[in-house]
């Protein structure tokens, strides 16, 4: 037979029949269910909503609940028994008939005056306690002071948001929703988020002998691997179990856990939560979040210099003279302004984090503060354009703090109290109770967007066909235009184009323009190509390389394309907008084939007159 020893005590575990409370929960249950999933009914939204589905496998297939439980803490049960002088067995619980309930003991006491009228009797309470998720279960009510109604009640209750983990959403919050709609007369609460778990970078549950919990406080403080032995080894884990953990330590956390900080940590899961059911938590990307984070306070540093001492932010932005580059990025702030906001809204964090990370490091430090450096180079140049993009550059700062607050809260509170504060308006002590952004539409410009997008792509293609040897030499490049409209755009943004892809010159060339000899080549779009020129003989195995790639991917983009367009039923199926784009982009593509090919019989010709 298998014999349960205690793991503390080494005592036998011994079985006892006992008689327990029991909660009916059919007609909870099904007020529970219907305030979920019926249209009419409907009360509480689950997010994400997937897990309604969970949520009715449990409420159809509902059972009674046992709420006694045989231990020292918790709620005892508000039931006495009733010992009258002529019974004949004295144990509690012989007679099931002699129990009573109430509120305290003066109401049991008058409950068996009432049952037993004119006996002697005398009564105890139940020694059991509540089963903990009861307890938990009126935890909305009791805050507010149920069974009492207080203000609190009437002001709060029900509540508007439930954050938790899915692994409860019946032991806790199914019960809370019953016991609420039963004891409260409605639902505790109107929508219910539901994180995921967190698990190591391997996907396995943590565990102690397994030595693979992660403590918060372990990644915000760091420690070393000498620190995490030490901790299993504080704990109650028997000789063999310590050893595997400490293997286990030793593999995951070599060199221990870096200092990452709270900010990093937080960035990390609320941009995790993408995996609706387990995230599986590495270390080395909260590493990542942190450098993020130093690279923030150094762009906010560099920032800072640039406005200088005496500026004083002017209580709105003349957008409309301000140079394209502060356009673009005043217009791309309002989108991600937009998303962050929409995703919030709808319990995406994670999209709210993308939108957020993205216009910080690849629009504002990548593009925009790059490409404003030259106006602060020398003082007697660029003067307007100067005072506009420190303007900007402000804008965009205290917004994009503000629109990060909450996912690094400590960080963007330092780095905020040290912004200047616009004219005429009054300073808030804390970043924290400062108004969240919201969209302005003055600085929406989807025109200055899309050529920016052509522009950076431009950029892109450069440093992509820039030898690695050769990174810190400008090089005269060259732009070969298919179209009027693109040798235009290039030449509006010469300026940008050649400060972030640091060229000596760029040339806009048309078809009909030949392209010097010796120069690397990408293409764009199938208006737009770009050539760097490069010192010395062309590498002709390199250069082929780079031909063959890029004709691979284009032909792979042509290859799915027209699987889509040829599938059976698609003319008849797909929308005539979507059919329209498809074909713009298959000849795109069948452009761009045909420059590829071109540039692969120039690039022969060059290397056969080289040798």
């Amino acid at each position: 037979m298998n014999l349960g020893i205690c793991s503390r005590s080494n005592d036998v575990v011994e079985p006892m029949v006992k008689p327990q409370w029991f909660v009916d929960c059919n007609s909870m249950a099904k007020a529970a269910l219907d305030a979920v999933i019926s249209k009419e009914e409907k009360k509480i939204e689950i997010i994400p909503k997937q897990y309604e589905a969970e949520w009715k496998r449990w409420l159809e297939n509902i059972r009674d609940w046992c709420i006694s439980r045989q231990l020292w803490w918790g709620h005892r049960i508000p039931a006495w028994y009733v010992t009258l002088d002529d019974d004949q067995l004295r144990d509690i619980g012989s007679y099931n008939n002699h129990w009573v309930v109430g509120r305290n003991e003066e109401e049991a006491i008058s409950e068996a005056n009432r049952l037993f009228p004119g006996k002697k009797f005398d009564i105890v309470q139940d020694p059991d306690v509540l089963d903990t998720w009861f307890s938990s279960g009126i935890f909305p009510l009791s805050v507010l002071g149920w069974p009492d109604v207080t203000e609190d009640f009437k002001t709060f209750y029900p509540t508007s948001v439930l954050e938790t983990g899915h692994d409860i959403l019946f032991f806790w919050v199914a019960r809370m929703v019953m016991l609420g709609m039963k004891l409260g007369g409605d639902v505790p609460f109107r929508k219910v988020y539901l994180h995921p778990m967190i698990r190591d970078a391997h996907g396995r549950k943590m565990s102690k002998s397994l030595g693979n919990v992660i403590d918060p406080l372990e990644v915000i403080n760091g420690i070393s691997l000498e620190g995490l032995h030490k901790r299993l080894e504080e704990g109650n884990l028997d000789p063999k179990e310590l050893e595997i953990a400490k293997e286990g330590q030793k593999k995951d956390f070599k060199d221990g856990i870096a200092e990452c900080g709270a900010d990093a940590l937080r960035f990390a899961l609320i941009s995790y939560t993408a995996q609706s059911d387990k995230i599986n938590l590495d270390v080395l990307r909260v590493v990542g979040y942190r450098q993020w984070c130093n690279k923030l306070w150094n762009a906010i540093r560099f920032a800072m210099s640039k406005l200088g001492d005496n500026y004083a932010p002017p209580a709105a932005v003349a957008v409309d003279q301000m140079p394209s580059i502060c356009k673009w990025i005043l217009s791309s702030l309002n989108k991600a302004v937009a998303k962050t906001v929409s995703s919030l809204e709808a319990y995406k964090f994670s999209d709210a984090s993308t939108a957020v990370y993205a216009w910080w490091q690849l629009q504002l430090c990548d593009v925009f503060i790059e490409a404003i450096k030259p106006y602060f180079f020398d003082e007697s140049k660029f003067e307007s354009e100067r005072s506009a993009a420190r303007d900007a550059l402000w804008v965009c700062l205290d917004t994009g703090l503000r629109l990060l607050h909450p996912f690094m809260p400590f960080v963007t509170e330092e780095l905020w109290q040290r912004l200047p504060q616009a004219k005429g308006t009054e300073r808030k002590e804390s970043i924290m109770i400062s108004e969240y952004p919201s969209v302005v539409n003055a600085w929406t410009n989807e025109q200055i967007e899309s050529d920016m997008e052509v522009v950076n792509s431009a950029v892109r293609k450069l440093r992509s066909i820039r030898p690695q040897s050769d990174k810190n030499e400008r090089r005269a490049a060259f732009a070969l235009c298919g179209a009027d409209d693109i040798a235009k755009l290039i030449k509006a943004y010469e300026f940008e184009i050649v400060t972030l892809a640091s060229l000596s010159s760029l040339k806009v060339l048309s078809r009909d323009d030949d392209v010097p000899r010796g120069c690397a080549f990408d293409v764009v779009n199938e208006s737009l190509s770009m050539y760097l020129q490069l010192q010395g003989k062309l590498n002709a195995e390199v250069e082929r390389e780079k031909l063959r790639k890029m004709k691979e991917e284009v032909q792979k983009r042509q290859a799915d394309l027209t699987q889509i367009v040829t599938a059976a039923g698609y003319r008849d199926k797909a929308p005539q907008h979507v059919q329209d784009l498809n074909m713009k982009k298959l000849n795109e593509c069948m452009k761009e084939l045909t420059i590829i090919e071109e540039e692969e019989i120039k690039l022969e010709r060059t290397i056969a007159e080289q040798n």
